[in-house]
C-alpha cells in the first residue's frame, strides 16, 4: 500500500517533558503500525518550538478513524496530555496525485 493521507499532530512540549512524550511514541509505534487499519508510517519530528507526530495512512477515512480508536483516545492521548502546554493541533492531509 502507499501513503495517501497524513495525520499531523503538533504539540508544544517543553524540553523537560520530551523524554516522557518520546516514551509514549516509542511504546505505541509498533502497535500502531501492526494493528490500526490503514496505518503505513509513523514518525516523530522534533523542533525547538514543538514536537510533531506524522502518521501515514492509506486513506483519509483511516486517519479519521484512528483519532476515534481506543488506542488513541485511551492510551496515546492520555499518555501525552500531561506533557504538552496547550492543546495540540491536529490536521489531516490528502496526498495529491
Amino acid at each position: 500500500m502507499a501513503v495517501k493521507a497524513y495525520l499531523e499532530i503538533t504539540m508544544e512540549i517543553p524540553e523537560k517533558n520530551r523524554e516522557a512524550a518520546a516514551k509514549v511514541y516509542n511504546d505505541y509505534r509498533k502497535p500502531f503500525l501492526n494493528t490500526i487499519p490503514g496505518a503505513e508510517t509513523k514518525q516523530l519530528l522534533i523542533r525547538d518550538e514543538d514536537v510533531q507526530v506524522l502518521h501515514g495512512f492509506d486513506s483519509v477515512e483511516h486517519a479519521q478513524d484512528y483519532l476515534k480508536s481506543e488506542m488513541f483516545t485511551k492510551h496515546v492521548f492520555v499518555g501525552l496530555q500531561p506533557t504538552w502546554t496547550s492543546d495540540p493541533e491536529v490536521r489531516i492531509f490528502m496526498v495529491a496525485g
